[in-house]
């Protein structure tokens, strides 16, 4: 499973060393990872963090990508635990937000805010912090498109910060809270006490894939022909795009998007390498409240496609006229991840 953060940077192909040097360690760390696999457990907890904001702005008649401080967003992040014998060692981080606070002035080779959490959060556990970016199609921070790194170094010290608030109310690792009994005092007192956790024992996955609709697509020559009068730079950039995405994805009146779902004890984590609105992920965890709930955007390929709301397609947002998915795609894509999760949680 490989899940991208989504920092859209440009230049790979100025840095080759870099990328294949990446891969590697890739490759790397997964061999380490198998050949030092141990039985442990994962807890789950979820916190909050403001950082994540609507980017659907209106104005004058127009649909901006940008701030809309008249919209909420989905504040959730879902945290896992992951311990041997008491010991942490490792933190799973879900959060849907578009790291986009770095745009066209930095020359940084950077990971934006993810980069700052991950180092908040490994001061405080000692262990590694995994990142996987939630359903985050139409959020974004607030404050992005700048050069200045400090930005996105404050953005993720919030989210850090976040993660590490809901770590802190958690039993300590491998204990959860059981009701031991009543002391009477002035007032019955309940007393709750940490006991061995179990983590649950289910255990699952599959790979499936579910039928969306394509819109009427124009050709890449209509496409030039309608972006003619901007600037060649922002054109080709366009037509790149829409190069790429139906590259290897668009193959008749309808495609095939891929979906990964696996059970780890008490939770479920749900993968699809779109971009989803977050939408997704609300409407999962509405349906499995008891469930800790992953949803991954950008996980594996193909299919880097937006899945905008019918709404997103009515006022025109750029996540609606850049997908080639046609309206209804995103509930389709729900209804398909509710039936996942359902037939893991039956065992």
């Amino acid at each position: 499973m490989l899940c991208a953060a989504d920092a859209h940077l440009p230049g790979g192909e100025l840095i080759p060393g870099y990328l294949e040097a990446l891969a590697a360690a890739g490759v790397a760390a997964g061999r380490e990872a198998l050949d030092g696999a141990v039985p442990g457990l994962i807890e789950w907890t979820t916190g909050t963090c403001t950082l994540a904001a609507d980017r659907e702005l209106d104005v004058d008649g127009r649909a901006l990508v940008g701030y809309n401080p008249a919209a909420t967003a989905d504040d959730t992040v879902t945290i896992g635990r992951l311990s041997v014998d008491g010991a942490v060692r490792g933190t799973l981080v879900n959060y849907a937000c578009h790291p986009t606070t770095l745009a066209w002035q930095s020359r940084e080779v950077s990971p934006d805010y993810v980069g700052a959490m991950r180092e908040i959060v490994e001061a405080a556990t000692g262990s590694p912090c995994l990142f996987v970016q939630g359903a985050s199609g139409e959020l974004a921070p607030r404050e992005q498109y700048t050069g200045d790194v400090e930005v996105a170094d404050r953005h993720g010290r919030s989210l850090g910060h976040a993660v590490l608030a809901a770590l802190d109310a958690l039993p300590v690792p491998g204990a959860e809270l059981t009701l031991e009994g009543v002391v009477e005092s002035g007032a019955p007192l309940a007393i709750w006490a940490g006991h061995a956790a179990s983590g649950g024992e289910g255990a699952g996955g599959s790979v499936s894939s579910v039928d969306l609709p394509l819109r009427d697509l124009p050709t890449l020559d209509e496409l030039a022909e309608e972006w003619k009068d901007i600037d060649p730079r922002s054109r080709e950039e366009r037509l790149g795009r829409a190069r790429n995405l139906r590259d290897g994805y668009i193959d008749g009146p309808t495609v095939q998007h891929p979906v990964w779902a696996w059970r780890l004890g008490d939770a479920v984590i749900v993968g699809h390498p779109g971009e989803a609105y977050s939408r997704l992920q609300t409407t999962l965890r509405a349906r499995f409240p008891e469930t800790p709930i992953v949803v991954m955007n950008l996980t594996n390929g193909p299919g880097f496609v937006y899945l905008p709301t019918r709404d997103a397609f009515d006022r025109g947002a750029y996540q609606a006229w850049q997908t080639p998915l046609a309206p209804g795609a995103l509930e389709l894509l729900e209804e398909h991840a509710v039936s996942l999760v359902s037939a893991l949680l039956a065992g």
